[in-house]
C-alpha cells in the first residue's frame, strides 16, 4: 500500500527531559523518525521539552515547540497548528500517555486529529495490564499468574493465595518505576503504596515471581497489510528480576536452541498480528532455563531503549522504518537506507556478536543501596561489538569510563569463600567480577549457576577470560599466546602488567608477529549483501584478517571524537555538539569519522558521520582507527571530558589538534598557570591555594577563612567538589577525593556568595560572540547543571554585564582560544570574579543556540577551520538579547536510586533538563515548573525546616506560600521566627520525637513541598537527610534552596495552565 495522502501535517511528540528509564534512545529515534518523515515531504510539527537534545533543533522539524509536556499544552499546540495527524510511539511513555489521554476525552475526534503509528485500542491492550492479560489468553500465549488490583487490601489478599514472592508493575509507567518484588508482606504494603500512587490509572499488576529464569527479547515490526519481521533478538545475561535496562544483554542470543528461537520468534509474531501493532514492537519474554516453558512479560508497542540497542546492533533503523510504516508504507515498499539494495522486509542476519552493560550512577551517588531489581537504575549505556562474547565483554567493560579495564578491576581477594559466595547472593553492579573472583578460586560452575542462576554458558565464557590472566601470568609470551589475548580484546597495557613486561615492548612485539585490529562492516545480511553506509567494528587478527574499511585518500579527513556513556555530568549536549560539529565539517567539504560507543545517541546513527567506529573510547583503540584512518585533524572541545582526556594521547600519535590547543587547554586547568594569565589580564578571582595533602589544605583554609570550596583539578560535573565549615570537613572531604586515585593537586579556594554567572562565547583568535550572558536562580555554591538558568540575565546591572564582555574578551584572547569558550562568574554588587574557565563546548550550548537563534556549534566549528567571524555575518561582541524569557530547569531522576543524599551542592546530580519559554518572566518559570513534572497546588500543604542562617530569609517566602492558601508545618525553631512574624504555623515534631512528627506527616501523602535546607558540612543531621529521601519516595516536591523556593512560590501567582503562549523556536533568529 503506497503512501495515505490525508496526511500532510504530522504533530510528534518527544520524550520530555530525560531522566532514569526514558533517556537519549528516545532522542535518537525522534530525530531518525522526523528526518524520515520531512523526507516524504510532510510538514512536522514536534514538541518536546528538553532543550539539550538534536531533535529539538530547527534542522530536524518544520515547527520546533520546546514546551511542558502536558495535555493542555497539547491541546492549544494542536487548536494553533491544526496538523491532521499525531505520532505519538516515538516519545517513549510520556508520548503514549499524552495521546491516550486526548483521546479518551474526545478531543482528537472532536478536531479531526488522527492517531497515526499505533491507534488507542492497541495501546490499550498492550499498557493496560487486565486487557493485555485478556488478550493474551484469547491467544493461549501463556502469562504469568497475575491480578490488577487498586488498593494495597486487594493485593496482600490475593498474594495471600499464589504465595511469596510477587513482582509488582504499576499501569503505565516507565522503567520499572514504583515496581519491584516483594519476598513478605511488609515489602509488598510499601511497594504497592508507592506503586498505586505513581500509576496514571492508580493500578498494580500483582503477578508471580519467576525470577531466575532467562530473559529474552524480540524487536519485531509489522506494517497495516501484516506483513512481520524480527529485527533482532536479546538475551539478558542476568535472569528475570533485573530490569532489562540494568541488565548486560547479549545481541544476538547465545545460549537459545533453535527450537527455542523459533518458538518464541512465532510467538512474538503471533502477538503483534493480534494486538494489531503498525510500526516497532518490542516483547520480553520469561523461558524456563531447563524446560519449553515460557511466559510473555510484557509488550512495548512503541520504540523503546531494545529498539534502540537492537537498532544499532544489527543496522536496521528501527524509527525510520517505524515512521514510514505510520504514513502507510508496507515493509516491501521502504528500501533499506544500510544496503541500498534490500528492502524493509528482509530479516537482518549477524555474524558477530554485540554486548551492552549499562552505565550506572553509583559513582555520584556514594551511600545509594548498588542493589539491581525492577526498577531501573541505570543513566546510560555502552555497547560493544567483536567477533566472539568475550570480546565484546572486554570491550564493553573499558567503554563504560568507571576506572573499569578487565575482570581484575574491582578486588575481592580479602573475602573469605563463604563471604564471596554469600556476595553472590546480591545482585548488584558489579556481579560479574565476583563471578570472575569466585573462578579463580576454582568454584565449581555449577555451584556459581545455583547460586546466580546465570546461564553456565556464560560462566564458561567469564572462565575463559580468568583462564587467559593465569596464562599470561604463568607462560611465555609467544605469537600465538599474544594473538588469543588480543582476540579476546586484552588491552596492550593489561597484557604488560600480567606478563611483567612495559606497554612498548608489547606494541613492539604485536608489530613483529604481524597482529594488529582490522575493521569489520556491520552487515546486517551476514556479508548476503554488501553493505553501501560504513559503520566498522574492530577484531584483532594475523596477517590473514581482512580488512575492510578502505582508507579513502581523495578528502580531507577529520575525526571526531564521542562522547561515551551518558552520565549524570556528561549528558546528551555532548553528543547535540559533535553531532553539529560533523555536519559542519561536511558542508565545509571534508570527510567526517566519528568514534564512540553509546548506542542510544544520534551520533550513532548510521547516516551522521561518512564512517563511524564503534569502539571505546581508550588510547590504545583510538590509535588503531588512527593507524588506518591517518587523519587531517582531529576535534576535542565537543566530547566533553572524555574527548579532552584523550588530547595527549593523540598528539603523541601524530594528529593534529584542532583548534584551541593542548598547552592553552592545560593553562586553564593548571592553578599557577591560570593565576598568572588572570594577573596578566588584569581580572580577580575568589583567592585559593593548591595543596596535595590534608594537613597543607587545613592550612590552606585557615589562612583564606571558612567557608571554603574544596575540589580535585580535571572533572567535569563537580565530582568531589565540597564546601569545607570547619577542619573536620576538610580532612575527611580530602579522603573521598582520594579514594578517586589523585594524581593531580586538590584545590582549596575561598567559597563566595553571589550570584553565579555563565557565558558560552566563540573565539576566532580575534574577535569574540557572546550569543547571551545565563544567570543562576541559585546562589553559587550549586553546580551549575543543577541550578535554575535565566536567559537573559535578570538581576545584574548594565556595567556588570559590560564587565563580563570584556573579561570574557580578555581571557579568549590570552588563552587563545578557537572554537569554544566556557566561563563561570560571581557577581557580588558590582564586582565580578571568575571561577572556571573551560576552553571546550559546555552543557549550556545547546539551550542557548536555541534560544537566540545563533548556530553556536556550526561557527565554532567554522572558526576552527580558519574562518573569522566578521566573514560569517556576526558582528563580535555581546549579541543584543532576545525578546523572549528562557528558563532551563533541571530534573532530577531521585526516586529511582535509593538510599541517595538528594540535598544540592557543588557536585552534580540531575540526569536532564527541559525548558520554559515565554514572552514574560513568571511565565517562562511556570512553564520550566511544570515540563519538571512540578504540578502544583495539590493539597496546599507544605513543610519548612532551614538552618539558623536561612531563618530571616524564609519569612518572606512563607508568608507568599501563606498568601497562597498553604498551610505551614514547622519544626520548633523554624515555627517560633515565623510565628513571630505573624506567620500561622502549625508545630511539628522532629522525627526522634513521637507521633505526629514530620514523617507522619509525608507519608500521609498530604504533602505538596517541603523547603529543607541542610547545613553544610560533615556534621550535617541524619535527620535531614532521612527526611529529604522519604520525602522523595513518597513523591513530594523537595528544594533544598531558599532562591529555588523563592522561585517555586513566584510560578505559583501567576498560572493559567490553559492560557499559555506556545513559542516556535524554529522562527527565532537573533541577528
Amino acid at each position: 500500500m503506497p503512501r495515505n495522502k490525508d496526511i500532510k501535517k504530522v504533530l510528534v511528540i518527544g520524550s520530555g527531559p530525560i531522566v532514569i528509564g526514558q533517556a537519549a534512545e528516545f532522542d535518537y529515534a525522534g530525530t531518525q523518525a522526523c528526518r524520515s518523515l520531512k523526507e516524504e515531504g510532510m510538514e512536522v510539527v514536534l514538541l518536546n521539552s528538553n532543550p539539550a537534545t538534536i531533535m529539538t533543533d530547527k534542522d530536524i522539524a518544520d515547527r520546533v515547540y520546546i514546551e511542558p509536556l502536558t495535555v493542555e499544552v497539547v491541546e492549544q499546540l494542536i487548536l494553533k497548528e491544526k496538523p491532521d495527524s499525531v505520532l505519538p510511539t516515538l516519545g517513549g511513555q510520556a508520548g503514549l500517555n499524552l495521546a491516550m489521554e486526548l483521546e479518551e476525552k474526545g478531543f482528537l475526534k472532536e478536531h479531526n486529529v488522527r492517531l497515526i503509528g499505533t491507534t488507542a485500542a492497541t495501546i490499550r491492550k498492550a499498557e493496560d495490564r487486565q486487557e493485555f492479560k485478556d488478550t493474551m489468553e484469547k491467544i493461549g500465549e501463556p502469562v504469568a499468574a497475575s491480578k490488577v488490583v487498586t488498593t494495597v487490601e486487594d493485593g496482600v489478599e490475593f498474594t495471600q493465595t499464589i504465595g511469596y514472592p510477587v513482582v509488582l508493575r504499576p499501569a503505565y509507567t516507565l522503567g520499572g518505576s514504583g515496581g519491584g518484588i516483594a519476598h513478605n508482606e511488609p515489602e509488598l504494603r510499601e511497594i504497592l503504596e508507592n506503586g498505586l500512587r505513581l500509576s496514571r490509572v492508580g493500578e498494580v499488576l500483582v503477578e508471580r515471581c519467576i525470577a531466575g529464569w532467562k530473559e529474552i527479547e524480540y524487536e519485531v515490526m509489522r506494517d497495516s497489510a501484516g506483513n512481520c519481521i524480527t529485527v533482532c533478538n536479546m538475551e539478558n545475561i542476568d535472569p528475570v528480576g533485573v530490569h532489562t535496562g540494568d541488565s548486560i544483554v547479549v545481541a544476538p542470543s547465545q545460549t537459545l536452541g533453535d527450537k527455542e528461537y523459533q518458538m518464541l520468534r512465532t510467538s512474538a509474531l503471533n502477538i503483534i498480528t493480534e494486538l494489531g501493532i503498525t510500526g516497532g514492537c518490542n516483547v520480553q519474554y520469561a523461558l524456563h532455563p531447563e524446560s519449553f516453558e515460557y511466559c510473555v512479560i510484557e509488550v512495548n508497542p512503541r520504540v523503546s531503549r531494545s529498539s534502540a540497542l537492537a537498532s544499532k546492533a544489527t543496522g536496521y533503523p528501527i524509527a525510520k522504518v517505524a515512521a514510514k510504516i505510520a504514513l502507510g508504507y508496507t515493509l516491501d515498499e521502504i528500501p533499506n537506507a544500510i544496503t541500498g539494495k534490500t528492502y524493509a522486509s528482509f530479516e537482518p542476519m549477524l555474524d558477530y556478536c554485540v554486548v551492552k552493560i549499562p552505565r550506572l550512577p553509583f559513582d555520584k551517588f556514594i551511600t545509594a543501596k548498588r542493589t539491581l531489581t525492577t526498577q531501573m537504575k541505570a543513566t546510560g549505556e555502552v555497547m560493544s561489538i567483536c567477533h566472539n562474547f568475550e570480546g565484546a565483554l572486554m570491550k564493553a567493560i573499558r567503554s563504560l569510563e568507571q576506572h573499569v579495564d578487565s575482570l581484575m578491576s574491582y578486588d575481592f581477594s580479602h573475602l573469605s569463600d563463604e563471604e564471596l559466595l554469600d556476595e553472590l547472593n546480591i545482585v548488584d553492579d558489579r556481579r560479574i567480577w565476583k563471578i570472575a573472583e569466585a573462578l579463580r578460586r576454582n568454584i565449581s560452575q555449577e555451584k556459581l549457576h545455583e547460586i546466580t542462576k546465570i546461564d553456565i554458558w556464560f560462566i564458561d565464557k567469564l572462565a575463559i577470560l580468568v583462564e587467559m590472566e593465569q596464562a599470561l601470568k604463568t607462560q611465555k609470551l609467544d605469537k600465538d599466546l599474544l594473538l588469543e589475548a588480543k582476540r579476546m580484546e586484552f588491552p596492550d597495557y593489561i597484557i604488560a602488567d600480567l606478563t611483567g613486561k612495559t606497554e612498548a615492548e608489547i606494541k613492539e612485539l604485536r608489530k613483529e608477529y604481524g597482529i594488529r585490529a582490522a575493521y569489520k562492516m556491520v552487515d546486517t545480511c551476514a556479508a548476503e549483501f554488501a553493505a553501501e553506509t560504513p559503520y566498522y567494528y574492530s577484531v584483532y587478527g594475523d596477517d590473514q584478517t581482512e580488512n575492510e574499511a578502505i582508507e579513502t585518500k581523495d578528502k580531507k579527513k577529520i575525526l571526531v571524537l564521542g562522547s561515551g556513556p551518558i552520565r549524570i555530568g556528561q549528558g546528551i549536549e555532548f553528543d547535540f555538539c559533535s553531532v553539529h560539529c560533523t555536519w559542519a565539517f561536511a558542508k565545509e567539504g571534508y570527510e567526517t569519522i566519528i568514534i564512540n560507543n553509546n548506542p542510544e545517541t544520534v551520533s550513532t546513527d548510521f547516516d551522521i558521520a561518512d564512517k563511524l567506529y564503534f569502539e571505546p573510547l581508550t588510547p590504545e583503540d583510538v590509535e588503531n582507527v588512527v593507524n588506518i584512518e591517518k587523519p587531517d585533524g582531529a576535534v576535542v572541545q565537543f566530547g566533553g571530558q572524555t574527548a579532552i582526556k584523550l588530547t595527549e594521547a593523540l598528539i603523541k600519535m601524530g594528529v593534529k589538534i584542532l583548534g584551541t590547543s593542548a598547552e592553552n587547554v592545560d593553562a586553564a586547568e593548571d592553578r599557577e598557570l591560570f593565576d598568572a594569565i588572570l594577573e596578566k589580564c588584569q581580572i580577580p578571582r575568589p583567592k585559593g591555594h593548591t595543596v596535595f595533602t590534608a594537613e597543607e589544605a587545613k592550612k590552606a583554609a585557615n589562612e583564606l577563612g571558612y567557608p571554603v570550596l574544596v575540589r580535585p583539578s580535571y572533572v567535569l560535573g563537580g565530582q568531589g567538589m565540597r564546601i569545607a565549615v570547619s577542619d573536620e570537613d576538610v580532612e575527611e572531604y580530602i579522603g573521598i577525593i582520594n579514594q578517586i586515585a589523585q594524581e593531580h593537586p586538590i584545590l582549596v579556594d575561598k567559597y563566595l556568595m553571589g550570584k553565579e554567572i555563565e557565558v558560552d562565547a566563540v573565539c576566532d583568535g580575534e574577535d569574540i560572540l557572546i550569543p547571551g550572558i545565563m544567570e543562576h536562580i541559585e546562589r553559587a555554591g550549586i553546580h551549575s547543571g543543577d541550578s535554575i538558568s535565566v536567559y537573559p540575565a535578570q538581576t545584574i546591572s548594565q556595567k556588570a554585564k559590560d564587565t563580563i564582555a570584556e573579561y570574557t574578551r580578555r581571557l579568549a584572547q590570552a588563552l587563545h582560544v578557537i572554537g569554544m569558550i566556557n566561563i563561570q562568574f560571581i557577581v557580588v554588587g558590582e564586582d565580578v570574579y571568575v571561577i572556571e574557565v573551560n576552553p571546550r563546548s559546555s552543557r549550556t550550548v545547546p539551550y542557548i543556540s536555541k534560544v537566540t537563534g545563533i548556530p553556536i556549534v556550526p561557527l565554532a566549528t567554522r572558526v576552527i577551520l580558519g574562518h573569522k567571524i566578521k566573514e560569517l555575518g556576526y558582528t563580535p561582541g555581546l549579541q543584543k538579547e532576545a525578546e523572549y524569557f528562557a528558563i532551563k530547569m533541571p530534573v532530577f531522576s531521585f526516586e529511582k536510586i535509593r538510599g541517595a543524599d538528594i540535598s544540592l551542592g557543588p557536585e552534580m546530580k540531575s540526569t536532564g533538563e527541559c525548558l520554559g519559554i515565554a514572552k514574560t518572566f513568571n511565565e517562562a518559570l511556570y512553564k520550566a515548573f511544570i515540563g519538571a513534572g512540578i504540578r502544583l497546588p495539590k493539597h496546599k500543604q507544605m513543610i519548612i525546616t532551614v538552618k539558623d542562617e536561612d531563618k530571616k530569609d524564609i519569612i518572606p517566602i512563607a508568608k507568599r506560600f501563606e498568601a497562597q492558601g498553604y498551610r505551614i508545618f514547622a519544626t520548633r525553631g523554624t515555627a517560633n521566627v515565623l510565628t513571630e512574624n505573624g506567620i500561622k504555623v502549625t508545630r511539628t515534631n522532629k522525627l526522634e520525637q513521637p507521633s505526629p512528627n514530620l514523617m507522619d506527616l509525608i507519608l500521609g501523602h498530604k504533602i505538596d513541598v517541603v523547603i529543607d535546607t541542610p547545613p553544610q558540612g560533615v556534621e550535617h543531621q541524619k535527620d535531614g537527610f532521612v527526611i529529604r529521601r522519604n520525602a522523595i519516595e513518597t513523591g513530594v516536591n523537595v528544594l533544598t534552596s531558599l532562591d529555588t523556593a523563592e522561585a517555586l512560590v513566584t510560578s505559583l501567582e501567576n498560572t493559567d495552565l490553559n492560557n499559555l503562549t506556545l513559542v516556535d523556536i524554529a522562527t527565532i533568529d537573533n541577528r
